[in-house]
């Protein structure tokens, strides 16, 4: 097991963290209001749903996501979650000031909503059955368990650095930012999660209908 191979995976977790979605904007919003441990912590509630997946799909258990009633649930519950985080974003945004914005959210509910955001999207699910189960499949064919085990933890690895670089780089641009710089991040972040959350609810009631 070479040091290249882990340095790879670690790589493949990074960037499986990286797009632009739902997460990423919390992240990013939550970060630059209220700096460094907000938008670490909704990656961590992030990080444990993308966690539950992988030990999903490594436990072999995928056959419970494909039931249809369950990615309905999951289509129409994370659309709620989206649109309900979007609108709010966007009704306070007169609110927010550099002064007094640090206070707005607590870690509790940043990480709550992390993990909903995630546990809750059909996106999250089916990206991981795709990317780590073809990885899981992958390795199986040439590596031990314990080995899947450390290559997994490795992908993890890679997760948790792209949450502690999004959220020093966030926090850092504090030191730039006016109120009105403030209130245009969050009109463009509740636009984002609104229209996530309209594609979410979508798919669901498309999915419902069918």
């Amino acid at each position: 097991m070479s040091v290249s191979i882990l340095l790879s995976y670690i790589f493949l977790g990074f960037t499986l963290a990286a797009p632009i979605g739902p997460v990423n904007s919390v992240r990013l919003d939550k970060g630059i209001k209220n700096g460094f441990w907000h938008a670490w912590i909704v990656g961590v509630g992030s990080m444990i749903a993308d966690g539950f997946f992988m030990l999903v799909v490594y436990m072999g258990m995928v056959h419970f996501l494909e039931v249809p009633i369950v990615q309905i649930f999951l289509w129409l519950f994370g659309a709620f979650i989206l649109l309900y985080t979007g609108v709010e974003s966007m009704v306070n945004v007169n609110s927010l000031t550099i002064a007094t914005n640090r206070e707005k959210d607590s870690l509790f509910k940043c990480f709550i909503t992390g993990f909903i955001m995630s546990i809750t999207s059909p996106l999250s699910i089916l990206f991981w059955l795709g990317i780590y189960g073809s990885v899981l499949a992958k390795t199986a064919q040439v590596n031990s368990s314990s080995s899947l085990l450390i290559y997994s933890s490795m992908i993890f690895l890679g997760l948790t650095l792209w949450d502690i670089l999004i959220a020093g780089l966030t926090s850092g641009l504090q030191k730039f930012l006016n109120t009105n710089i403030l209130k245009w991040i969050s009109i463009i972040s509740g636009i984002s999660l609104i229209g996530f959350g309209v594609y979410f609810g979508y798919q669901g009631i498309k999915a419902l209908i069918g």
